[in-house]
């Protein structure tokens, strides 16, 4: 018999979403599903963690093992952004206060020019296990972190906010593809949907095929470093038994 793990299950759902991939110059795209380092950084703002606490960030990226189905793909948004700011000017920060900038007084005379993509109507569900799995933070840990969040959460960019509670639960399943299909799809969700699976689960399912994802963040030297593989493939997302607990 299969050895059944925990998988925390999120709902991804907003009007605006942003997975961000490689950026050329000014232009920011966005991949179709969620990455490692995204994943990390919005679990460690739920948890409260520092920006400063780089090696909590490592360590919790290091543990995560997840998949994503993408119930509904929703559409591309591109956002043309003018911004022209001087040192006075602040913005709005997920801690409660503003934040100032520094640097020095002269203000330019042309704005930053900047391409930022999005998934407008976008729905994904995702599972998450850690490794190990009773090594703080536990999946418990997350999953109350997720009901009373330390601090607003956002889907990739701070506009991002989510249009529904993230958390649905703790699920058990023998791989990451078993818990996707034992959730009910959101609305709008086809009989068969695009999976993002890790690589190693790949090979007793059907032909895939095989992404090298840049999506993997150095927190202790504070850039995007490594790589990952992964398998995109369409499967059914039918509901098979189990519960949540």
């Amino acid at each position: 018999m299969s050895l059944m793990l925990a998988f925390l299950m999120l709902r991804l759902e907003a009007p605006l979403m942003s997975f961000g991939c490689e950026a050329i110059d000014a232009n920011g795209p966005t991949r179709d599903f969620p990455d490692a380092s995204l994943l990390t950084g919005l679990l460690a703002n739920a948890l409260g963690y520092s920006r400063y606490e780089t090696a909590k960030h490592q360590r919790l990226q290091d543990r995560l093992v997840f998949g994503v189905r993408i119930d509904r793909l929703g559409r591309d948004l591109r956002d043309f952004q003018t911004a022209q700011l001087s040192r006075t000017d602040q913005s709005w920060t997920t801690r409660g206060k503003p934040e100032g900038r520094t640097g020095g007084e002269r203000t330019y005379d042309s704005p930053h020019i900047r391409l930022r993509h999005y998934r407008a109507d976008a729905a994904l569900t995702l599972a998450a296990r850690l490794v190990p799995p009773d090594e703080p933070p536990t999946l418990d840990d997350l999953a109350i972190a997720l009901d009373h969040p330390a601090r607003s959460l956002f889907i990739g960019r701070k506009p991002c906010l989510p249009s529904a509670p993230l958390l649905i639960g703790i699920r058990e399943g023998n791989t990451c593809v078993a818990a996707l299909q034992a959730m009910h799809p959101a609305d709008g969700a086809l009989d068969r949907c695009r999976f993002m699976i890790p690589r190693r689960e790949a090979d007793a399912l059907s032909a895939s095929s095989i992404m090298h994802l840049t999506g993997r963040r150095d927190w202790i030297a504070g850039i995007h470093a490594g790589e990952e593989t992964v398998a995109i493939l369409t499967l059914p997302t039918q509901a098979t038994d189990g519960a949540d607990r």
